[in-house]
């Protein structure tokens, strides 16, 4: 495994609020990894991925991409975003055109691809996602879960070597879940990084090759899921109390 993307000593808050978003976050990516990113809501982890994806910039800290320092230029995103991609936690936030085929290639167009590659990428995107059936349907007529792979494929087809996942698993059904699981395994199979944000302990102790634990914007452990799990001080941090 080689490190893509590190995160050095990241800080940032959020203009008018009162405290910081992230206290000196420090994480390295890896290709071929399944990392699971957990914590309670407001610790910080889509705060993470925008600074991942570029959408932030730091108050502090630098990302590096394969060992150099992230610029914030036209040219340095567009370059950052080739290689690092999010599918966000509501598809309908990255769904906008008439089409599910026009969806998929509004990416690989914007990156300055002529159109034959577009629809070669759109194809595989679509098979890799199973929606290759889908894509003459408007994507308004989509049900959540053909939305959710339809957001994926969107990113997919840009091909990068970092997929970041903001709680795409929570509003499907297990059918789809398992599905959805399986397509993101197969990736980092193939070598890419696939890192999760999720609040389903299921998904972070059976799918996950490395478990990071958020808490008020600081990356409080990371290891094997075993490992974590098998701590209690830091179960009590990611599982919720018993509501009776």
């Amino acid at each position: 495994m080689s490190t893509i993307l590190r995160l050095e000593g990241i800080h940032y808050r959020y203009p008018g609020s009162p405290g910081p978003a992230l206290r000196g976050v420090d994480l390295a990516i890896e290709t071929g990894l399944k990392v699971a990113i957990v914590g309670r809501n407001g610790s910080g982890k889509s705060t993470l991925f925008l600074h991942c994806n570029g959408i932030l910039r730091p108050d502090r800290g630098r990302v590096l991409l394969d060992g150099s320092p992230v610029g914030y230029d036209r040219l340095s995103l567009t370059e950052l975003r080739r290689s690092v991609g999010i599918v966000f936690q509501n598809p309908d936030d990255q769904l906008f055109s008439a089409s599910v085929a026009q969806d998929i290639a509004f990416g690989p167009l914007n990156l300055g691809l002529s159109e034959q590659v577009a629809r070669r990428r759109v194809q595989s995107a679509a098979e890799d996602c199973g929606i290759a059936d889908l894509l003459d349907r408007p994507t308004h007529s989509l049900s959540g879960g053909e939305k959710a792979r339809v957001a994926l494929a969107g990113v997919l087809a840009m091909e990068p070597r970092v997929l970041l996942v903001d709680e795409v698993t929570g509003s499907l059904d297990p059918w789809m879940r398992r599905q959805m699981l399986t397509i993101l395994g197969r990736l980092a199979t193939s070598g890419k990084a696939v890192v999760m944000a999720t609040h389903d302990m299921a998904i972070a102790r059976r799918w996950a090759d490395l478990l990071v634990v958020m808490d008020g914007g600081r990356i409080v452990a990371s290891g094997a899921p075993e490992s974590i799990f098998g701590d209690a001080a830091l179960a009590s941090t990611i599982l919720p109390p018993d509501p009776w």
